[in-house]
């Protein structure tokens, strides 16, 4: 992220969608902070930032779904990320494989 000013919101933060490396399924969508940012380059697993438990959450650190990191990405206003992850277990909460399972 060099050279890259990324544009973080008012509470610091930045919408990161997470996508299958190779089937390109999007899985979910979560929130990233500078620090969780950081750390998910340092050690390419992701790594986001809990809104509602106002804290860095390390996917996977309980439940063993974890998801490493092969690519990450940026729009063209660098608002929004988009990673580009190998999947190590459902990425839901709910223990399904996408948070968008279901339709209208």
């Amino acid at each position: 992220m060099d050279a890259v000013e990324l544009k973080y919101n008012e509470a610091g933060l930045i919408p990161c969608i997470v996508q299958d490396a190779e089937t390109r399924e999007v899985l979910m969508m979560a929130w990233m902070s500078a620090e969780s940012l950081s750390l998910t380059m340092e050690d390419r697993t992701m790594w986001f930032w809990s809104r509602s438990r106002r804290e860095l959450w390390h996917k996977g650190a309980t439940s063993g779904n974890t998801q490493k990191l092969v690519e990450l990405r940026y729009d063209c206003d660098a608002d929004t990320l988009l990673a580009l992850v190998e999947p190590a277990g459902p990425a839901c909460h709910t223990g399904e494989r996408t948070c968008f399972y279901r339709a209208f």
